[in-house]
């Protein structure tokens, strides 16, 4: 079979996941054989799970399109103030609960989602199969730093994070899911991810601490694993990151 040869621009956000050089411009692909169109934008190194629109020659395309000679394909990211709704959008709406997965590199984001009250899902020995099966069986966002994860065919629902700050990741995740107004703090274990219930004083007080049963009076216990919650000054250090993350949230979100 000859040899086909496709252009392929990718817009606005989407440039982040290719080199300098490659970036706002329209790129030449050569192909040994048809192949989906999928297949085509991930070999350039952009996961399906960002994208949410695909143009061939102008006309809306998902991802199972056999791409052939010639072809112009356009690629979108998810589109936040225009209505394309009439057009054939890849992506698969949006999850009714905001869960999320997340890989080995990213514990101590998964302590500040559950700090905010987040459903996550973290341990440091998962394998990349495992995490994609847990995002697709239990339909939770996977989040991670690596773009080959998000490639696998498994996952419906994945974000690539740009940040390497955990405290700026916590405020690109907020940001990107647009979750300020779900957050509900300490609600959750930042160890386990169990919900954390209010108990009385006495119902806990042979396992305090004398300094804590003397100062301390509203305390939460997690489902889970029993591990005790008070407003100690542990609790005033991630109210201060907390107000950190949403006011640089906020200051993004006016640029």
């Amino acid at each position: 079979m000859a040899t086909l040869h496709v252009s392929v621009r990718f817009y606005a956000e989407l440039n982040d996941f290719l080199p300098m050089g490659r970036r706002q411009v329209e790129l030449v692909h050569e192909l040994s054989e048809r192949a989906s169109v999928k297949h085509v934008i991930e070999t350039l190194g952009v996961p399906h799970t960002e994208v949410d629109l695909i143009l061939v020659d102008g006309e809306s395309v998902d991802f199972v399109h056999q791409v052939s000679d010639g072809e112009r394909i356009s690629v979108f990211p998810v589109f936040e103030s225009f209505d394309v709704s009439p057009l054939v959008r890849v992506r698969p709406r949006p999850l009714r609960d905001t869960r999320f997965v997340l890989d080995v590199h990213l514990g101590k984001l998964a302590g500040s989602l559950r700090m905010l009250g987040f459903d996550t899902l973290y341990r440091n020995d998962y394998h990349d199969e495992e995490l994609a099966d847990i995002s697709q069986r239990e339909r939770r966002i996977l989040l991670t730093r690596d773009r080959g994860l998000l490639k696998r065919s498994a996952v419906t629902h994945g974000y690539l994070l740009r940040e390497s700050d955990p405290t700026a990741q916590l405020a690109e995740v907020i940001r990107r899911f647009d979750l300020t107004a779900a957050i509900a703090a300490f609600t959750r274990c930042m160890r386990c991810n169990g919900p954390l219930d209010r108990v009385t004083k006495e119902a806990i007080e042979h396992r305090l601490l004398p300094k804590t049963r003397r100062y301390y009076d509203e305390f939460a216990v997690c489902r889970d694993c029993g591990r005790i919650y008070w407003k100690g000054s542990h609790y005033d250090d991630m109210q201060r990151r907390l107000q950190q993350v949403l006011a640089a949230d906020g200051e993004t979100t006016r640029r």
